[in-house]
């Protein structure tokens, strides 16, 4: 059977499995092991996220050029004087996204879910509701495994490489995961997951990948932080009854489609976009000469 996300609803509803369970029981099938070992590697990844989205949140971190080194903690203590225009949870989701960010710029350790440059969408959303709605950590790691397994499906029928499909194909992949995974904590069923994975990645169709001197700096952190936003709107969208009237399968497929469109200077090269601004030259040319 080909993996896609058509033939994971049928598999769910042929065993009448929830799709959590179909992908863990696919996960064991193609690489061995046992339910309880692939829990035990999920909890690990849940403690590095966990670290990750809070470690520059309290202290600044030094990156090559400091282009984003202590905007976590800015972040931080901006949301912590209570005033702010979209409110606690979006701003504590906003930090934790930098946060993950900027610990991968200063060569820390994240999980790379589904690339570095994209890391902190999903710790962001994940952590920061099971924080904030007090959700076990057995429901975290079924998120989890449900979120990976559709990131599974993109990469095995597209990319989640910005230099092969863009902006689109790392944050915008990773917001639909967090998205989905976001639905499945809310209590929402399969085909609401897959609606708010739909949606976030519909929301981010054709976003570039430029990044300044070639860094995963910027705009890679604010689009983390951005992309951990549009996985949250998703999914109160499809929470609330909203359908995109594409399959996730064709999202991905057209996703796939305008990355290949997108000429080379838009696909991590630092040829093009914000990357070529006289300003980004500028940056360039004081860190590498």
């Amino acid at each position: 059977m080909s993996l896609t996300f058509e033939s994971l609803m049928e598999d769910s509803e042929e065993r009448g499995l929830p799709l959590w369970r179909v992908i863990l029981e696919n996960e064991i099938d193609n690489f061995g092991g046992s339910e309880e070992s692939v829990r035990s590697a999920m909890k690990s990844r849940l403690k590095i996220m966990s670290e990750s989205v809070k470690k520059a949140a309290t202290q600044a971190l030094p990156t090559v050029g400091n282009l984003i080194s202590g905007s976590a903690k800015r972040a931080e203590e901006y949301r912590e004087k209570g005033n702010t225009l979209s409110g606690e949870l979006i701003n504590k989701v906003m930090t934790a996204a930098l946060s993950c960010s900027e610990v991968n710029a200063a060569m820390g350790r994240i999980c790379a879910c589904p690339t570095a440059g994209s890391c902190g969408i999903v710790p962001a959303v994940i952590i920061t509701l099971g924080e904030e709605r007090d959700i076990p950590e057995d429901k975290l790691v079924e998120a989890l495994i449900l979120l990976s397994g559709l990131g599974a499906v993109v990469v095995e029928n597209a990319t989640v490489a910005g230099a092969e499909g863009g902006c689109q194909a790392e944050c915008g992949v990773a917001a639909a995961m967090a998205a989905a995974g976001a639905v499945y904590l809310a209590g929402g069923d399969d085909n609401t997951c897959l609606s708010a994975f739909t949606i976030a990645l519909v929301n981010v169709m054709g976003l570039v990948c430029d990044p300044i001197a070639g860094l995963v700096q910027i705009p890679c952190a604010q689009r983390n932080a951005s992309q951990a936003v549009n996985a949250l709107i998703s999914a109160d969208l499809a929470l609330g009854g909203m359908t995109i009237p594409v399959t996730p399968d064709e999202a991905v497929a057209a996703m796939y489609a305008v990355g290949k469109s997108l000429p080379r200077e838009l696909r991590e090269t630092a040829l093009g976009g914000i990357a070529a601004t006289e300003s980004a030259r500028h940056i360039e040319k004081s860190i590498f000469g």
